[in-house]
């Protein structure tokens, strides 16, 4: 965007607003006190920082990809929002690599100053996007409605007042921000937790992994968004949904074939079976109110399959033999007797491959829905409301959707048994994405808000 001389108006005064929100919440926990030292105050105080930082996220995307959007030529917005959804996935990667490097630390000092780094060194990135964001001027298309004095004055009442508006807010939730979230976090998040607890894969090797498959997801947001220019925004979303119901199973059982093949072999030559009279599990419980619950939340986060049934009493039986008591040093020895590797694994060189394979596949079924959804958001909205039109959907489907599929998939995988029955509801959520995508949104309704 061109530069400007003078002071910047309304949207960029919201945007260094939301980034000086952002990058301060993120420096003042490298500061926070312990709680040796403040007690309870300490994590209130981290509980605050970390609202000012959704604060501050719920404002800076949709100003981001507005002007990103809004400021493109003709014929190119998809390529020019697509550019500002490689932050998250740039930021994943560089997030990733300074918690590797601090986590080399020894644990001592990792613990006691170590983790302060990378959230002090923020302060860095705060200055460069503070700089640019001054820089920016108001978008052509602010421009002209504050010209013709068709500014908003209360911009979120309108959003559910305005004609027509409750449908593209229906399909932003549950058609765009719902089924790219789950994707999203699926391909980066319950990766990286499936390499390196369920598979029980080297720590730094899990992470390396994880940021090299982020880093691949880059040049798909590009690719993907820069293909809606050509093809319409809605038919790249719908065949990354298609082909994510096709291949999301397929992609994690290569994947973790890969990753652990002692631990598949054993689960295949050695079944563990868990008993009690309810087996009940609780996901808010820090710990589970009986024994056979506790031996599900065991289980299922050392990654050991296993199938449950109803008997007078808990216990845990390997390969047909009872272990001696459900004491957690019994059940690993006998685990291990049976071949059940809990030990961390670095795969071979050849598994190592296939694995970023994967998820570099699962990086491009979340390209095909994100890279277009900038230019396709700003044009589902009509110019008066789409700032907090698009931001509303977009974050509460972030936040719901994506940020309760680790206590949803945990919860399925300990009741189940099946260390893969957890993408059950990235599946359903991608299910209904794609009907409600289908059904509801044309290609011609964003054609009359461009």
């Amino acid at each position: 965007a061109p530069a400007t001389s003078g002071p910047t108006e309304h949207m960029n005064r919201m945007l260094a607003i939301t980034i000086m929100v952002m990058g301060i919440g993120t420096f003042l926990i490298g500061l926070l006190p312990t709680y040796q030292q403040i007690g309870i105050a300490a994590p209130l105080l981290l509980i605050g920082l970390r609202f000012l930082q959704g604060i501050g996220l719920g404002g800076e995307w949709g100003g981001a990809v507005l002007m990103a959007v809004e400021h493109a030529p003709e014929g190119r917005k998809g390529f020019y929002g697509s550019l500002p959804q490689t932050g998250v996935g740039a930021g994943l990667v560089l997030s990733t690599l300074a918690m590797t490097a601090v986590s080399n630390l020894p644990e001592e000092d990792m613990l006691s100053w170590g983790w302060r780094l990378p959230f002090l060194f923020s302060i860095a990135l705060l200055a460069i996007s503070l700089w640019m964001r001054v820089k920016l001027s108001e978008s052509p298309v602010f421009k002209a409605m504050k010209e013709a004095g068709e500014i908003a004055r209360n911009p979120l009442k309108e959003s559910f007042t305005y004609p027509g508006n409750w449908k593209r807010l229906f399909v932003a939730l549950f058609g765009i921000a719902a089924g790219l979230t789950v994707i999203w976090y699926t391909a980066t998040f319950s990766v990286l937790s499936f390499l390196q607890g369920t598979m029980r894969v080297d720590t730094v090797t899990a992470q390396l992994l994880a940021a090299g498959g982020a880093a691949a997801g880059l040049f798909w947001f590009i690719l993907f968004g820069k293909l809606s220019d050509r093809i319409g925004r809605k038919k790249p979303i719908v065949i990354g949904y298609g082909f994510t119901l096709l291949l999301l199973f397929p992609i994690f059982w290569v994947m973790g074939h890969a990753a652990n093949p002692a631990l598949s072999e054993a689960e295949r030559n050695a079944p563990v079976i868990v008993s009690g009279p309810s087996c009940a599990y609780d996901p808010f419980a820090a710990k589970q109110s009986d024994t056979c619950g506790q031996l599900l939340d065991y289980l299922s986060k050392k990654g050991v399959p296993y199938t449950k049934e109803i008997t007078p009493s808990a216990s845990v039986s390997v390969n047909g033999v009872p272990v001696i008591s459900t004491d957690t040093a019994d059940i690993d020895k006998a685990l291990a007797d049976a071949g059940y590797s809990l030990e961390r694994v670095i795969p071979s060189p050849g598994n190592l491959l296939l694995i970023l394979l994967a998820i570099v596949a699962l990086a491009a079924l979340s390209g095909a829905t994100y890279g277009p959804v900038a230019a396709l958001l700003t044009e589902l909205f009509p110019p008066r409301i789409r700032y907090s039109s698009m931001s509303i959907p977009y974050h509460i489907g972030t936040g719901y959707f994506g940020g309760f599929l680790p206590l949803i998939s945990q919860y399925m995988v300990a009741k189940s048994g099946n260390p893969y029955s957890g993408l059950w509801y990235a599946w359903i959520v991608v299910a209904m994405a794609l009907l409600v995508t289908l059904f509801f949104l044309k290609e011609s309704d964003l054609q009359k808000n461009v």
